[in-house]
């Protein structure tokens, strides 16, 4: 069957409805879709079977729906009616539904808000079954319910060329806008509108390949890793047969996305211009863009010695190292860790006696300029703040990862069987980043999710007998070098000889088009590189030249990552967690795994940590001298010697796991901060550890603690107890302080949550102690801590750290509407010197007292006065409004979006703190 999909580009907004005011008139639309739709054929129907070992208790939901691609016509009764596709958004209500259904829910309930993920569909739940591109050893099945692949082959590559053909039916659009982005070429495919300037530039200054580049990581993958390289390589030129057949069945059936009308490159009346075929490069492409958004832990040194400097000079050396190091938290002995046994897996650890660092000269440091040469609206006032945005996001050590785990052993179930509530949080977009499929051929057997374009195996998902999941975990794969120039500011030394850097250029221009009005522009994006990676800042330090680079393990190595997936899709590779642990250190990303079957579950951490030298301190720079070189680095193939899988935190059977991306074990430094007293795997930790001490734990049960904690505010339920403590230390008598305490004592006796006061009404319970609570966070942060730590320092220290992330905010790759929260603050920060002024015990405490000077008198009369400015603050000021929302409606201020990607759009959902795609597995058997 011939499906009609797809929408637009990496838009913030599709500009559709204001470009062409006529044209989406009611009798315009209707009488163009008369002749751009046809009737879809419809197969007999067949279903697929496979050995099943989850008894009907595996679940999975991916809103908003599996259907991602749309018609020319189908766009234009969206846009003007708000006609959905088939399967384009059935899965989110669902999703959005759990926010208010949890508090009910019963495993017999469970599928109301998931899917059924079990193999296989049953004969009257087929609605369509195909055969692409008339291939006699692959069929793809369609199920009612969600429209999902389930694609079964006879031989391997008639398998992935239906793997392939699946992916494009579902997200051609999408995956065309990704491998663009990934070189560096969005604004030129798809328009010029600034959010893609920012996002190209995002991507581009972290992996500016060249095609030779992305030629070689293929090359190398394949060489290196023998049988599996080379059928990996089969499996990747089937998949792209099979994305290419649907590409020119589609062109010539006039089914294609229309997104390729409106960005001008296809004639809906004509059908004259072209979709490009996909080459193996695009995969390379692809990958990097996914590996740098979740997987490429790191980065920020430069920044990191910007406020070590700040803090010497406020305190002096001796004293502002220590309170830079209490603020770092490297191993905080409070924070939440995901291997709670007590085994340490050191890495990333304070040398004794630190050799090589290259601090710079105050003052000094420059940001290496990305963009030259632009013209028109890539030069406008609207690109210079993209950019600005694309160049902090590229160059922090903050990864917004997400992500969450729940996973519970046997021993503590009602049924004896392991239970796991895991997935990624990646975004809420039109069409989803990530695709659902089920995939059964030779040496393959699995369903979950896959990003689009990458989808020629599962990614995240369940086998016949096992699930797995993973987090993004941050450990640090980055480092920066300090290489000293000579002649010019375009010359090095390596190993004491002058070198020249590398140009890397990439030339873009855009002009308007019926999805993006932007006025024409263009920009050539510039990056130099040295054997030691792209330069990324300039300074002097002890007044030499310097260009600062960065240094990813995994750059040059974003194909690598295929044969761990390869493994865990092959049922009889993974039978164990030991098979599992074995598959996942064959992913060179930073993330950390999670699996389950009938009897067991496992843990670990992926990514080629490099082995510094015992000197190193990975947290600054250090001179790009052969001395502080990776062990055994090799600059023409950027391979070194790696942490070997015994040092990675790791774990089989432990009575629970919960990961929110927080610290994995103790010694185990991430490279962003935050990992402290309070984090948001607080949140999950807490309710797993009762849910486990009470035992019997069901699927349901843990899907409660999981919604539970996705809708709690994480201040309010580990950090505003202490605050009140503080001004309740003393009779309140100041009437809009008492107040306001009485209004966030309501809603913290309540749980502390973002709800609504009923399904539907778009009104927060609490609404007032809500929004006291978002106006006081930011006053009182600033009223604690600048006073001591003054205003330079302060200010190093929140770009290190930013001081909230409510749901409300902007933050993060997609900016607000886009659910995750609480990954970065201040709170353990305000917890701890909160505890510390009201004399609890605090372990791994700052190093100086800050609220009132550690007096808690003076620290109740600061909280008391940020409380009343809070209390008055009104709503709207607040909650500013945007393009979605009013001035201070903050139910839309926190709700989710589908940021379109497409020209389809979706309704905004009420706020949740949950992965994106999410499976409930309770397996009741094994092989």
């Amino acid at each position: 069957m011939q499906r009609r999909t797809r929408h637009h580009a990496l838009f913030d907004k599709l500009r559709t409805p204001r470009k062409l005011p006529g044209f989406l008139k009611a009798a315009s639309v209707c009488a163009l879709i008369a002749g751009l739709l046809s009737p879809l054929a419809q197969a007999p129907a067949a279903a697929a079977a496979s050995n099943d070992y989850c008894g009907g208790q595996c679940s999975d939901i991916l809103p908003p729906g599996e259907n991602g691609n749309a018609t020319l016509a189908q766009i234009l009764l969206n846009q003007a009616f708000g006609t959905e596709p088939s399967h384009a958004e059935d899965q989110l209500g669902p999703y959005a539904n759990l926010a208010t259904g949890a508090s009910t829910l019963t495993d017999a309930k469970i599928n109301t808000f998931f899917n059924d993920a079990s193999f296989g569909v049953a004969s009257s739940q087929v609605a369509s079954t195909e055969s692409p591109a008339g291939r006699s050893d692959v069929t793809i099945v369609r199920d009612k319910a969600t429209g999902v692949p389930h694609i079964t082959g006879t031989t391997r590559y008639g398998t992935e060329f239906g793997a392939g053909y699946a992916a494009a039916e579902d997200r051609l659009w999408l995956m065309d806008v990704f491998r663009h982005v990934g070189r560096g070429q969005l604004t030129t495919f798809a328009g010029g509108v600034a959010s893609n300037q920012g996002l190209e530039q995002e991507f581009y200054r972290n992996a500016p390949y060249t095609e030779a580049d992305l030629q070689a990581q293929i090359d190398n993958a394949v060489a290196n890793n023998g049988t599996r390289g080379q059928q990996a390589l089969d499996d990747a030129n089937a998949y792209l047969a099979g994305i290419n057949a649907y590409i020119d069945a589609s062109d010539s059936g006039r089914y294609f996305p229309g997104e390729y009308v409106l960005t001008g490159h296809k004639d809906s009346i004509t059908n004259a211009g072209t979709i490009d075929h996909f080459k193996i490069t695009d995969l390379v492409a692809l990958a990097s863009v996914i590996g740098t958004l979740f997987g490429s832990g790191g980065g920020g040194e430069v920044n990191n010695a910007i406020s070590l400097l700040a803090a010497q000079e406020q305190y002096g050396v001796t004293e502002g190292t220590k309170v830079w190091e209490s603020f770092r938290e490297r191993n905080d002995p409070e924070a939440v860790l995901t291997v709670h046994n007590g085994e340490s897996f050191p890495y990333g650890t304070k040398p004794s006696d630190p050799q090589g660092e290259a601090l710079p000269d105050a003052g000094t440091v420059t940001t290496e300029p990305l963009v030259y040469d632009a013209t028109g609206t890539g030069a406008d006032q609207s690109a210079s703040a993209a950019s600005a945005t694309a160049t902090a996001t590229a160059l922090s050590s903050a990864k917004r990862g997400m992500s969450n785990a729940l996973v519970v052993s046997g021993k503590y179930t009602a049924s004896g069987h392991p239970i796991a509530v895991f997935g990624p949080q990646t975004g809420y977009f039109a069409p989803q980043l990530l695709m659902l499929q089920e995939i059964q051929g030779p040496g393959i057997s699995a369903r979950g999710a896959s990003f689009a374009g990458l989808s020629m195996y599962v990614e995240l998902g369940r086998g016949q007998d096992y699930s797995w999941s993973a987090t993004t975990s941050g450990q640090d794969i980055i480092d920066s070098y300090a290489v000293e120039l000579c002649t010019d500011d375009y010359h090095y030394l390596y190993h004491g000889t002058c070198t020249a850097m590398d140009k890397v250029e990439q030339k873009n221009s855009w002009t308007p088009t019926t999805a993006d009005g932007t006025a024409a522009g263009s920009y050539t994006m510039r990056v130099w590189k040295t054997k030691y990676g792209p330069v990324e800042y300039r300074a002097t330090v002890g007044g030499k030249k310097v260009a600062y680079t960065t240094l990813r393990s995994s750059y040059m190595h974003e194909a690598d990552s295929i044969i761990g997936f390869q493994m865990l899709n092959d049922p009889s590779f993974v039978n164990s967690p030991q098979t599992f642990q074995s598959a996942v250190q064959h992913i060179n990303y930073t993330f950390n795994w999670f699996y389950a079957d009938s009897s067991h579950t496992a843990y670990y951490n992926s990514g080629n940590n490099p082995v510094r030298p015992s000197g190193v301190d990975p947290e600054f720079p250090v001179w790009g001298q052969a001395a502080y070189e990776w062990q055994n680095w090799d600059p023409t193939t950027n391979t070194a010697d790696y942490t070997p899988a015994s040092a990675h935190p790791q774990s089989i059977d432990q009575d629970y796991y919960i990961s929110w991306n927080n610290k994995q074990a103790l010694d185990y430094t991430t490279a962003s901060w935050g990992d402290g007293s309070v984090h948001r795997g607080n949140l999950l930790n807490d309710r797993v550890k009762k849910l486990v001490a009470a035992g019997g734990v069901t699927r349901s049960a843990l899907v409660k603690a999981m919604s539970d904690a996705s809708l709690t505010d994480l201040r309010a339920e580990d950090v505003l107890p202490n605050l009140l403590k503080v001004i309740n230390s003393s009779t309140v008598t100041d009437s809009t302080a008492t107040a306001a305490v009485t209004k966030l004592q309501t809603w913290l006796t309540a749980g502390g949550k973002r709800t609504e006061t009923s399904a539907g009404s778009k009104t927060y319970a609490n609404s007032d102690a809500i929004r006291i609570l978002d106006a006081w966070w930011p006053l009182l942060v600033k009223a604690e801590f600048q006073p001591g730590l003054g205003s330079d320092l302060y200010t190093a220290m929140t770009a290190n750290l930013p001081i909230d992330e409510a749901p409300w905010a902007a933050h993060g790759p997609t900016g607000s509407h886009a659910g995750s929260s609480y990954q970065y603050g201040w709170w353990s920060y305000v917890d701890k010197d909160i505890r510390s002024v009201l004399g609890q015990t605090v372990s791994g405490p700052l190093a100086e007292q800050y609220c009132g000077g550690g007096s808690l008198s003076s620290c109740r009369n600061i909280l008391i006065s940020t409380l009343d400015t809070a209390a008055g603050t009104s709503a709207s000021t607040v909650y500013p409004g945007d393009s979605l929302c009013s001035a201070g409606d903050q139910w839309c201020a926190d709700s989710i979006v589908q940021r379109t990607l497409g020209g389809i759009k979706h309704y905004n959902i009420s706020w949740q703190n949950r992965p994106t795609f999410q499976q409930v597995v309770e397996f009741t058997s094994h092989r």
